[in-house]
């Protein structure tokens, strides 16, 4: 199987003026910077600019890189558990949770606590500083939950409250499934098919308007905006357009989803604006379609999973579920999307 160099990427920070050493010439080059590929490297030797492949990356500013083809799982090698460096640091400064994992090959994702507790948060903001310091080594759903997200750490909403971040949980609103509301939008919209993103729906007096990363619209009645929402082939993901629905709302009262199933929220912290937003998303089918691997394959493939990189969208939480599998009941989780 290939090397995933996008992990040797982030593992060993390459970025601008890195030191690198390949196979073959042994010569010590800088990066002028990773190619559009991923796949390669632009490096100088002071005098010429060459090209290179990852495949052959053997030190990164003096570091052996340790390479590790794809596995049948999906886990970057043969075992998801994190590695301890014991040459520089004692396993008597660990808590008993961490050591319960390295000691049992059990990936952090497969978590000994309660999902919640504060043990298990403390668990992850463990692992994050360990691995910061390089004396933790993780792979696969535990490298991206490292790098991807702040789970185990807090963050602050504008009422005071303390809130878990990057920590999905369970949701019983009523007209909030899927999306990340901030002001006053009635209803969000996806687009599946094209690279629009999310399309927010505003009232306007007795029309509509509505934006997303491409482009501004606008509409003068409902049945033109649905006529417009159709042909661009956009799907509804939160709200409604239904505005008898929006009439005289209970207040601080959870509404149980009649669609069936539990949508989940997870509170994420802006990289923009440093603001903590709730993103809603999915809903309680997501969990079934987990355990049928013809649905996660068609749901990805729709979805374009591989293209949501944005935690702030309620498509990255749902293209990358099946990560979280325990965290929602299940027995284990799944490796990559869906």
């Amino acid at each position: 199987m290939p090397m995933d160099t996008e992990k040797i990427i982030s593992k060993y920070r390459i970025g601008k003026d890195s030191r690198v050493v390949f196979s073959g010439d042994k010569k010590t080059y800088y990066v002028k910077n990773v190619a559009p590929d991923r796949k390669s490297l632009f490096v100088t030797d002071g005098n010429q600019v060459y090209r290179k492949s990852l495949s052959k990356l053997e030190k990164v500013d003096g570091k052996e890189i340790i390479k590790e083809n794809a596995c049948s799982c999906g886990c970057g090698g043969c075992s998801k558990a994190p590695l301890l460096n014991e040459q520089l640091v004692a396993r008597t400064g660990l808590s008993e949770g961490m050591l319960y994992h390295i000691d049992n090959k059990k990936p952090l994702t497969e978590h000994l606590f309660r999902a919640g507790s504060q043990k298990y948060f403390d668990l992850w903001a463990e692992a994050r500083m360990l691995y910061s310091r390089d004396l933790l080594e993780v792979k696969g759903d535990d490298l991206a939950v490292i790098l991807e997200t702040d789970l185990g750490h807090f963050g602050t909403l504008e009422d005071g409250t303390q809130v878990p971040l990057d920590f999905i949980m369970e949701d019983e609103y009523l007209d909030l499934n899927e999306g990340t509301f901030e002001s006053d939008e009635i209803a969000i919209y996806d687009d599946p098919k094209g690279d629009a993103g999310e399309t927010k729906i505003y009232k306007r007096g007795t029309g509509y308007y509505g934006q997303n990363d491409r482009f501004d619209f606008e509409a003068k009645d409902k049945t033109e905006l649905e006529a417009k929402l159709k042909r661009w082939g956009y799907v509804l993901q939160a709200g409604s357009l239904n505005e008898d629905k929006k009439k005289n709302p209970p207040l601080s009262k959870p509404m149980r989803d009649t669609s069936g199933g539990k949508a989940y929220k997870v509170y994420v912290k802006d990289p923009k604006t440093g603001n903590i937003k709730t993103v809603r998303f999915g809903s309680g089918g997501l969990k079934a379609k987990i355990n049928n691997p013809k649905a996660r394959a068609a749901f990805a493939k729709r979805h374009k999973c591989s293209t949501r990189n944005d935690k702030t969208k309620a498509s990255y939480w749902s293209c990358r579920l099946p990560r979280y599998a325990k965290l929602l009941g299940l027995k284990s989780n799944f490796s990559g999307f869906w």
